[in-house]
C-alpha cells in the first residue's frame, strides 16, 4: 500500500546547466551525423594536410612543408566549424522555426547559445586532436607556449562564431550557405592557411593580415614553427573581431 501523493506528477524545468549540457550534446551529434558539416570540418583539413604536407606543390619556405601548413589547417578547422558550419547550421534552423521554438522553451536563448558554442568547442577539440596526429605522421615538430596556442584558439573561436552566428540570423538561409561557403574558399586561399602571406603584392599584405584567419594562421605559425612567444599582435586582432562579431550579433540576430 502506498502513500497519498508518492506518484504525484511535479513538473517543472531541469535545472539549467542540465539543459544546457543536453543541448550541447545534441547539437554535437547532429553536427557529426550531417554529411556536408563533416565535410566542411574534417574532410577538407585532412585531405589539404595530407596533400600539401607530402607533395611539395606550394613553396613554403625553408624547413618541411608540413612545419608551416600545420598551424594554417588548424585554423583553417577552427573557421570551418565555428564559423561556416555553424553559419549554415543556424541559418537553416531560423528559417525551418527550429530556432523560433527552442527560445519559447524553458532552456534561455543565451543559454542556448552557449550550447552551440560549447558543441562548437567539443568539435574543434576533436578536430585538433585528429590533425594534430596526421600531422605529428607526416613530420611535424611543434615547439611553443601551449597557452599562446590555447588564448589563439579560444579567441579565433569567439572571433568566428559571432561573425557566423551574425550572417546566420540577418540573411536568408539560402544566402547564407552560399556567403559562407564563399569566405571560406576566399580566406583558405587568401588567408595565409596554404599559401604564405608573402606572396601576395605587399599592398593587399597589409590588407589580409587584419583578417581574423590570417591573424590566427599566423600567431599559431609564429609560436608552433619559430617557438615566439605571446603573440600580441595576433592576439589583439583577433579580439577585436571577437568582440565586434559577437556584439553585432547579439544586437542584429533575428530568432525568425
Amino acid at each position: 500500500m502506498t502513500t497519498v501523493g508518492t506518484f504525484t506528477p511535479k513538473p517543472g524545468a531541469a535545472p539549467l546547466p542540465r539543459m544546457i549540457a543536453a543541448q550541447a550534446a545534441l547539437e554535437t551529434r547532429m553536427l557529426l551525423r550531417n554529411g556536408e558539416q563533416l565535410l566542411l570540418t574534417v574532410v577538407i583539413p585532412t585531405l589539404l594536410l595530407l596533400l600539401f604536407g607530402s607533395v611539395d606543390i606550394v613553396d613554403t619556405g625553408a624547413g618541411k612543408a608540413v612545419d608551416f601548413l600545420a598551424p594554417g589547417i588548424l585554423a583553417l578547422a577552427v573557421m570551418s566549424t565555428a564559423f561556416t558550419g555553424q553559419a549554415i547550421a543556424t541559418g537553416f534552423e531560423r528559417r525551418y522555426g527550429v530556432l523560433k521554438r527552442l527560445a519559447s522553451s524553458p532552456l534561455p536563448r543565451w543559454g542556448l547559445m552557449t550550447a552551440k558554442t560549447a558543441s562548437v568547442l567539443v568539435t574543434e577539440v576533436l578536430q585538433v586532436v585528429l590533425l594534430t596526429v596526421i600531422a605529428y605522421a607526416l613530420g611535424w615538430s611543434p615547439h611553443g607556449d601551449p597557452l599562446s596556442v590555447l588564448l589563439l584558439l579560444v579567441l579565433g573561436t569567439a572571433a568566428f562564431s559571432g561573425l557566423g552566428l551574425l550572417m546566420a540570423g540577418t540573411l536568408k538561409a539560402e544566402a547564407t550557405l552560399a556567403a559562407a561557403n564563399l569566405v571560406f574558399l576566399l580566406l583558405l586561399v587568401g588567408g595565409g592557411v596554404i599559401v604564405p602571406l608573402d606572396k601576395f603584392p605587399a599592398g593587399a599584405q597589409d590588407v589580409l593580415a587584419l583578417l581574423p584567419i590570417t591573424a590566427l594562421s599566423d600567431g599559431l605559425r609564429d609560436v608552433l614553427q619559430h617557438g615566439a612567444g605571446m603573440p600580441v599582435g595576433d592576439l589583439a586582432v583577433l579580439a577585436v573581431w571577437a568582440v565586434v562579431g559577437l556584439a553585432a550579433a547579439g544586437r542584429f540576430f533575428r530568432w525568425e
